[in-house]
């Protein structure tokens, strides 16, 4: 059907189309829900994390990571290349800090990465990233939240969702009055929606990832407390329930 336009992602197919991209976005949609809230004062950072073996150490692997104290990024789509687009966050923001001395604005960092990303559609002789990733920070324009694309496409949310379930992610988003919600009022409603998410999936086990960037983490991007953890899976796990019976 595409006639070997796809063969290459430098190749326009006559209507315009890079395939390679648009196969790059399958990868994503194939993987596990990655959220994004940007709320009243901060920014959490939600995820589902599929296991796909029994015998993997529990919190291993992780899909969110740091790119900078106060900067966390959170990815959907093929494991290694959010690996390496991490990495590549990480230099952008040291090198931020030691021109400018300063910590870089997640915006700057947003377009770097896109840029970045965007250069790998360009040539024959590699493959678009198969991933997309949710960056949330508090810099000195208060909280952000941008999502980098396959393409290379970078936009700014109040609420993101990317990966297998983001079309109901983002419908729960809509119904959440974000601007007037608390970061812990957050962290419940992010595990909510990542279990609601994952119904669609339940023939696999996940582990549902937290962070959070806000006054109770003094701007640092660290994983959420164990206790508050496990209470907004407890809740997460009940809606569910509770839906069901319903």
């Amino acid at each position: 059907m595409n006639s070997g336009y796809d063969l290459s992602a430098s190749t326009y197919s006559p209507d315009g189309r890079i395939f390679q991209v648009e196969y790059a976005n399958k990868a994503v949609e194939n993987s596990g829900t990655a959220i994004g809230l940007r709320v009243n004062g901060g920014i959490v950072l939600a995820l589902e994390k599929l296991v796909h073996s029994k015998l993997l150490v529990p919190g291993s692997n992780r899909r969110i990571q740091s790119v900078d104290r106060h900067i966390g990024m959170a990815t959907a789509g093929l494991l290694a290349d959010g690996r390496h687009l991490a990495s590549r966050a990480f230099d952008e923001a040291l090198n931020y800090r030691e021109t400018y001395r300063a910590p870089t604005t997640l915006k700057a960092l947003a377009e770097r990465l896109g840029l970045y990303v965007q250069a790998y559609t360009l040539y024959s002789s590699v493959r678009p990233f198969g991933v997309s990733a949710v960056l949330g920070a508090i810099d000195k324009e208060g909280p952000q939240l941008y999502v980098v694309e396959p393409s290379g496409i970078y936009h700014g949310y109040h609420g993101a969702a990317v990966g297998k379930g983001r079309q109901l992610a983002k419908t729960e988003l809509e119904k959440l009055k974000l601007s007037e919600m608390t970061i812990r009022e957050a962290v419940f409603e992010a595990a909510r929606i990542i279990h609601l998410c994952h119904d669609d999936n339940k023939d696999k086990e996940f582990e549902l990832e937290l962070s959070w960037i806000g006054p109770e983490t003094n701007g640092l991007h660290l994983p959420v407390p164990k206790d508050l953890y496990e209470e907004a899976d407890k809740r997460g796990r009940d809606a569910l329930d509770a839906d069901m019976e319903d």
